[in-house]
């Protein structure tokens, strides 16, 4: 075993530096001062260092309240809270301390509880104790009656209306956030103030109890300071009743104007901070530049005072001396409006000239149109402000991303509305101002489903679900788990709305793909594939063709993110064509490889529904026109045929488990698709020059 000797010892002890270090951390230095309060209550004290902690106690106080008087707002001093605990704490410390001094050497005379508080015992009572103890009684009314109750009070209001105001802040946070006028970070940074300000009234609403207790704490120790130390006086050391009372209402009295001065020093700075919610900037814009802003007024109180003045027996210079300062103010505020005319005469003359413009200015904003909406009834606004799970805003933010990178374009703006006109609990969904889709949820509920279609068998409101109008279940919260055990699915109210916007979405993403978003498509291609379409738009093809063509694949659900290969297909087929139909069908045949990995089924394989060739050749000979201007001219009768044979074989496809995709011919496949989106818009139609070679077929059915 290795041995340990002096150089080793000496090393494993910290050094002086080290320990200087240690304390020098915040978090050290608070709670050895936490221990040294405590240690006040239990622990004397020589009155030597009781002046040095009065000292402290005074001197921090008067820092407290400048910080107060300074700060441009209450939330740059959160800490007061603590601060107000901590001082109220330090000032009980030391009454306990002095009071244990007062009543053992009271009676030898001298300074035995410090230098501090002798000084404020005679200077207060002014050899009189009778008015020590009524200027003490006084310092103590106006600390716990006007001071420390008005402070708590409006500490008290205001916690009440942040509290209260705080989920109509939050709205409007996220409304301006959807909106696009704020980014996600001045909205974080928004969302942490308003918890702040509510945070810092709720503790100021509690703290300021610590102010009042501390007054009457402060009261009951002096009286029992006052009568203790007189019987300890003439019962225990012999002295007479007037000697007891001198000695130890004086030292009693001083302690007292001690510790209060701090506390009613602290109350006041209570008061400048919750006072000045409202109000930015510090104190002297509160007090000054408010009150003497007005001439009028400052006119007024000159002539008040100069009237009172010259009242009989009044005296003359206290009064003139305000009537002509007062006078003076108001001349100097009467001449402010003047001086800033000529500085304002440019701006006036500039605004002057846009007048036309800014009255016509309301008018043009009533015509933008949102292209995402949604409207909530009242009670749906907890959605918005959701602290316990995912907020609506932040749902609708993940579904635009995950949006952006399926389908290759950013969904614009959602903006998220309040509408009284709408149901307590509903909503209403809105694209280009045109309603889309409408449903209700149920707040502090959850909407059960069976995955099999059925009913769910569970105590709740049964209804139909809004997005895919399937049977479900509204249930109480507390049924979670059952739901869970049986198998059903559960969704909580704000995914259900999101659920219902993302089909929404989809359904309308070829109205929402806008001119100047393809624009901003082109513009962003990296600088390798930005060659090409500057070779192409628009020598080759217009970028509202682009456009148009973006759109056809859009409104089918083909992800446009693979925007070089649309460009390309566009090159190739638009020397040959002009047609926006055989454009799309040419770029489609491009992306096969896309559309049979977005449509295989789990095991891979694409699941294909084929067209009889009497179907294919009934289609071939319905199309009539000239080149490429063909309609489908088919009888009604046939056409009812056809649905019946689309609607028979994708249910017995169903039932097998499968989602089928419909192959047709080149030729035929958009019309066929015209027509089955009017009955089945989630049915895709693939030609077969869209099935990529690689691509791994599987039949599941023939029409």
């Amino acid at each position: 075993m290795a041995e340990i000797g002096p150089t080793s010892v000496a090393s494993a002890r910290p050094t002086p530096r080290e320990i200087w270090g240690w304390l020098a951390r915040g978090e050290v230095a608070m709670a050895l001062g936490v221990v040294m309060i405590i240690a006040l209550l239990v622990l004397p004290v020589p009155p030597v260092l009781i002046d040095l902690l009065l000292a402290i106690s005074l001197t921090s106080a008067m820092l407290i309240l400048m910080t107060a008087l300074l700060i441009k707002k209450p939330l740059e001093f959160t800490a007061f809270p603590t601060v107000l605990l901590v001082a109220t704490l330090y000032r009980l410390g030391l009454n306990l301390a002095s009071t244990r001094l007062i009543l053992s050497h009271g009676h030898e005379g001298g300074e035995p509880a410090g230098m501090v508080i002798q000084a404020f015992g005679k200077l207060m009572m002014g050899g009189n104790f009778v008015i020590g103890v009524i200027v003490f009684a006084i310092l103590v009314i106006v600390n716990f009656v006007v001071v420390a109750k008005g402070s708590t009070r409006i500490a008290e209001v205001a916690a009440r209306f942040a509290l209260d105001s705080m989920p109509g802040k939050q709205m409007a946070i996220d409304a301006d956030l959807s909106s696009g006028l704020i980014d996600e970070t001045t909205a974080k940074q928004r969302r942490k103030d308003v918890e702040q300000e509510s945070n810092f009234f709720g503790a100021m609403d509690g703290a300021s109890k610590f102010v009042r207790g501390d007054a009457v704490a402060g009261l009951i120790i002096t009286a029992i300071n006052i009568i203790g130390g007189m019987l300890i006086g003439v019962l225990q050391h012999g002295i007479t009743f007037q000697q007891a009372a001198q000695s130890y209402t004086v030292l009693t009295i001083g302690e007292g104007l001690v510790s209060q001065v701090p506390a009613l020093v602290i109350s006041i700075a209570a008061g400048f901070l919750v006072s000045k919610s409202g109000v930015e900037g510090s104190a002297d814009k509160a007090l000054v530049a408010q009150l003497a802003r007005n001439p009028i007024s400052l006119g007024m109180v000159s002539a008040a005072a100069a009237v009172v003045g010259i009242v009989p027996g009044m005296p003359i210079i206290p009064f003139f001396a305000i009537a002509l300062g007062s006078g003076f103010l108001a001349l100097k505020a009467s001449r402010r409006p003047a001086a800033l005319a000529a500085a304002d005469a440019a701006t006036a003359a500039a605004a002057a000239s846009q007048t036309a413009e800014n009255t016509e200015e309301p008018i043009s904003s009533a015509l933008a149109i949102d292209d995402v909406k949604i409207e909530l009834g009242y009670g749906l606004l907890g959605l918005i402000n959701d602290l316990e799970g995912r907020r609506l805003t932040d749902q609708i933010r993940a579904l635009r991303r995950t949006l952006a990178a399926e389908y290759g374009f950013v969904m614009p703006q959602v903006r998220i509305l309040d509408n009284m006109r709408l149901a307590t609990q509903g909503y209403r969904i809105c694209i280009k101002e045109m309603e889309a889709g409408t449903g209700e949820v149920r707040i502090g509920s959850l909407m059960a489903m069976d995955p099999r279609g059925g009913q769910v068998e569970l105590p709740g409101e049964h209804i139909k679900e809004p997005a895919f109008g399937l049977p479900a279940t509204w249930v109480d919260d507390s049924l979670r788990e059952e739901a869970t055990f049986r198998g059903y699915t559960i969704v909580d109210p704000a995914t259900v709305l999101t659920t219902h916007l993302t089909e929404i979405l989809k359904d309308n993403m070829s109205d929402l793909l806008s001119y100047s978003e393809v624009q901003k498509l082109v513009r962003e291609l990296p600088p390798e594939q930005k060659g090409l379409a500057d070779a192409l738009i628009p020598a080759v093809v217009t970028m509202g063709t682009v456009q148009r063509v973006l759109q056809g694949l859009l409104k089918e659900r083909v992800s446009i993110r693979d925007l070089p290969t649309i460009l390309e297909g566009l090159g190739e087929a638009a020397p040959h064509t002009s047609s926006v139909l055989q454009l799309t069908e040419q770029v489609r045949g491009r992306l096969s490889r896309q559309l049979c990995w977005q449509n295989r089924s789990d095991d891979g394989a694409l699941p294909i529904v084929t067209l009889s060739p009497d179907w294919e050749q009934a289609f071939a000979d319905a199309l009539i026109g000239p080149g490429e201007d063909k309609q489908l001219a088919m009888a009604p009768s046939k056409l009812q045929d056809f649905i019946r044979g689309i609607r028979d074989a994708f249910d017995r496809a169903a039932l097998a488990g499968e989602t089928g995709v419909l192959l047709t011919s080149p030729a035929i496949r958009p019309y066929v698709r015209s027509i089955i989106e009017r009955f089945r818009g989630q049915t895709v139609v693939m030609s077969q020059n869209e099935v990529h070679p690689r691509a791994r077929l599987r039949t599941v059915g023939q029409i």
